[in-house]
């Protein structure tokens, strides 16, 4: 079963961010030699986002992140693990930094041919 661990941390200063980065490698390349690994990157800054919302058939596009919090999206790791407790072990070895939180969520299964 496929899932999701997203990865939110505060805004880092470059310092904090090469450290934390450095850590990441070693962590992806445990999943892979476990075969457990999917799919996963991190993600620009959130001033790099862009917002698409739909009113009727009109396309709005707004600069800038959806939403306006102190914690942002840094990345995303996809799982292909028995169950969620496996998930959970995973997420629980990924690196540490101050503020980071880490959401797991199974992954909705595609749809069936017709």
């Amino acid at each position: 079963m496929l899932y999701t661990m997203l990865i939110f941390q505060p805004p880092y200063d470059q310092q904090t961010r090469a450290t934390d980065m450095a850590a990441w490698p070693p962590y992806i390349e445990a999943l892979r030699a476990a075969g457990v690994f999917a799919a996963g990157g991190g993600l620009q800054p959130p001033t790099t986002a862009t917002t698409l919302r739909f009113q009727g058939n009109e396309r709005i596009v707004q600069d800038g992140p959806y939403a306006d919090t102190k914690e942002q999206i840094g990345g995303f790791v996809v799982l292909d693990v028995p169950d969620l407790d496996a998930a959970l072990d995973w997420a629980a070895r990924a690196p540490r930094a101050p503020g980071r939180v880490l959401e797991v969520r199974p992954n909705l299964m595609p749809p069936s041919p017709r």
